[in-house]
């Protein structure tokens, strides 16, 4: 259980710190708006976090006890899924474009930040397939519901730190002078772990199918 956190952790972790919306909630609130709007959008993203494992947890429980024989497709897509992810990451850093960050002009109010940051998560096609590959994963190394579960807050954690440094960085306009300078290497490192996680995901799947 304690590997399959890790492993999952540290793909998630490099995840939130590369270029991608909910960054660009946090990073623009506080550009714009000042340190405790960004952190009140850190933590919509946090509660978003905890919903998708819970959703994922049980969701794909109640399915795969109806259709066992699932997971296997599952993780040969969601394997497919975290390796477009590794691609995409590093052409971006090949290319090395620049993550668009813009001060948030409009005013929010605490409670507005906070489900601002929230409906980014939620709403984002992208988060509910990488939180279904990461749900598949979790259960294709034998972990139970609840242990899926227990891994949101996990998440939650290292998003209330991640997001929350961003935060603090771009209020006060260090990270926004600087943050493209190392968001290269950021997206490198994201595409390595999800990479090794997808191909991991693959090859079980693949291996399953033949036996």
């Amino acid at each position: 259980m304690f590997e399959a956190y890790l492993i999952t952790l540290t793909g998630v972790v490099l995840a939130q710190a590369a270029p991608g919306p909910n960054l660009l909630a946090v990073a623009s609130a506080g550009l714009g708006q000042g340190r405790k709007t960004a952190l009140m959008t850190v933590m919509g993203v946090a509660t978003g976090m905890m919903i998708w494992a819970v959703a994922v947890a049980f969701g794909l429980a109640a399915v795969l006890t109806i259709y066992p024989k699932l997971l296997t497709a599952m993780k040969i897509a969601g394997g497919a899924y975290l390796l477009w992810l590794a691609v995409r990451a590093l052409l971006s850093a090949w290319r090395g474009g620049s993550a668009g960050i813009r001060a948030q002009r409009a005013i929010l109010s605490a409670g507005a930040a906070w489900r601002r940051g929230l409906l980014v998560v939620l709403t984002n096609p992208k988060a509910a397939l990488m939180w279904t590959a990461v749900g598949t994963f979790l259960f294709g190394s034998g972990l139970a519901a609840w242990q899926v579960v227990v891994f949101g807050p996990l998440a939650a954690i290292s998003a209330m730190a991640v997001y929350g440094s961003y935060a603090l960085l771009f209020s006060s306009g260090l990270a926004a002078r600087s943050y493209n300078r190392f968001a290269r290497g950021i997206e490198v490192a994201f595409g390595a772990a999800f990479g090794a996680l997808g191909g991991r995901l693959l090859a079980d799947g693949i291996r399953e199918m033949r036996t």
